[in-house]
């Protein structure tokens, strides 16, 4: 169902909204094509003269089969159709066949050409492809549905459809033709029903026929609580405005959908569509209570750390050794590497982390905490951007060992500067590759051979096991040392 704009943008004269109102259009024809139990297709003048009208777009009915059977998009006019085409294009009122015969050879088919005028302009034609060959006595319900499909082409001769007002958010469950549609008067009187549109609002609690009644009266009459009404209701459900609106009542949800009709002068009647959402809004309950509880849970986590950090702290304090000090304080740093991660996702939904906000604040923390007596400059480059979530504590506490390491052993005491670089690129084989560089203008590589700490080790560990990348340590250019890590960033979780 897509839209070729480019040639009307190239070879049209449309003017402000023009193109907006076309694609407002093929955007919510499959209520007309469904109405109207026939293909639709958008015809616009080739920019060959030669070659009369080309196909911009097609969309196929989903209550009742295709008349075509490939893609006609991209495809130029037949030469039995043009004429049709070209006649409603410049009456600017719908023009209907006389010959059913069809562009299949075993099928009869109706073709009506409905010209889309706006602001006394055509600006394309559509054409209405419905099938013949299986003719019988339609039913009440296709009769209306036809009726209301026609009314609405015929608005598209006037310019009043589609509505620039109509519902473009995204949120889930619009109503569709097949749903229920229920058709009213200018009064706002139900004049048809389909068995899906009574069926439900008798889900909602009315158990009488719709037909006679106001829809308005009946909706009012079923709602238990009128505290927690959308103010749009009452315009929908009497079908002055072409909005969207949902009402519960039960535990059942109904989403309801207006699209007035209207001709020249007044509005002479509405079509709703009626969709129960309450399974879908069941679920989506569900999905945001997981989601506060996995926020909640990151944030005790996080509390909790801080806490086990807050204990170290203590425990420090009253250590004799120099040495275990140390290793509580190295410690305390680790716990509260990981409590800032937490806290970051505690924050937000996403499978992704903003690493960069994350980083910003923990790669100037890890230094000022391993130097408190001497003055170390910390400089940032390049982006990180969003990383899987399950790469982000790893990834922190990496980069936090790496930075205490460069203080304390690197600079050892002196004044310096650290350096964060990281850099996203894309492997030969399409993979996303992140680089990270942690450097230092310390005294530079210890001679060989030497033992690692457990600072190293824990580095070594996480960077191929969580992280799957590698880790190479040489001599900067220019004095001290520059460590480098390479990581394809492909989620651990699958």
């Amino acid at each position: 169902m897509a839209l070729f704009t480019d040639p009307m943008r190239e070879h049209a004269n449309l003017g402000p909204g023009d193109s907006e109102w076309l694609h407002l259009l093929v955007g919510d024809w499959q209520l007309v094509a469904d109405l109207a139990f026939a293909d639709l297709a958008l015809w616009f003048p080739d920019p060959d003269p030669a070659h009369g009208y080309v196909a911009l777009a097609h969309v196929r009915p989903s209550t009742t089969h295709t008349v075509f059977h490939s893609d006609i998009v991209g495809d130029r006019i037949r030469s039995d159709l043009s004429p049709l085409v070209a006649k409603a294009w410049a009456s600017q009122v719908i023009e209907r066949s006389a010959d059913t015969s069809g562009w299949n050879t075993d099928m009869a088919m109706r073709v009506e050409a409905v010209p889309m005028v706006r602001n006394g302009r055509t600006l394309a034609v559509v054409t209405t492809h419905m099938d013949l060959s299986s003719s019988r006595m339609p039913s009440r319900l296709e009769l209306t549905y036809r009726q209301c499909a026609y009314d609405l082409l015929k608005m598209g001769t006037l310019g009043l459809w589609p509505d620039f007002a109509s519902p473009t958010g995204s949120r889930r469950g619009a109503p569709r033709v097949g749903d229920g549609l229920i058709r009213l008067d200018a009064e706002g009187i139900v004049q048809y029903a389909s068995p899906n549109g009574v069926s439900a609002f008798r889900r909602l609690g009315d158990v009488e026929s719709l037909e006679g009644r106001s829809l308005a009266e009946v909706t009012t009459a079923l709602l238990q609580d009128r505290r927690m009404v959308d103010e749009t209701l009452p315009l929908v459900v009497t079908g002055r405005m072409p909005w969207r609106t949902e009402i519960e009542s039960g535990g059942v949800s109904l989403s309801l959908r207006a699209i007035p009709l209207r001709d020249a002068n007044e509005r002479f009647g509405a079509v709703v569509l009626c969709r129960d959402v309450s399974e879908l809004r069941r679920r989506e309950q569900e999905l945001v209570t997981k989601d506060a509880t996995i926020r909640e849970i990151h944030h005790r986590v996080k509390n909790n750390l801080q806490t086990v950090a807050a204990l170290l702290r203590m425990q420090s304090r009253r250590m004799q050794s120099e040495e275990g000090k140390q290793g509580l304080e190295q410690a305390m740093r680790r716990v509260g590497t990981i409590a800032l991660v937490h806290e970051t996702l505690s924050q937000g939904l996403a499978q992704s982390v903003d690493f960069d906000e994350l980083i910003g604040r923990q790669f100037r923390l890890s230094a000022e905490v391993a130097s408190p007596a001497q003055r170390v400059r910390t400089e940032r480059e390049g982006v990180f951007g969003e990383l899987p979530s399950d790469f982000a504590t790893p990834l922190a506490l990496v980069i936090n060992e790496l930075v205490t390491n460069a203080v304390e052993h690197g600079l050892q005491g002196r004044e310096g500067t650290v350096w964060l670089n990281a850099n996203r690129s894309i492997s030969g084989t399409g993979d996303e590759i992140l680089n990270v560089q942690v450097s230092d203008d310390g005294v530079g590589l210890p001679a060989a051979p030497y033992s690692e700490g457990l600072g190293l080790q824990i580095v070594r560990t996480l960077v191929t096991s969580e992280l799957g990348g590698s880790i190479h340590w040489s001599s900067r250019v220019g004095g001290g040392t520059t460590v480098e890590l390479e990581m394809a960033l492909i989620s651990r979780g699958g």
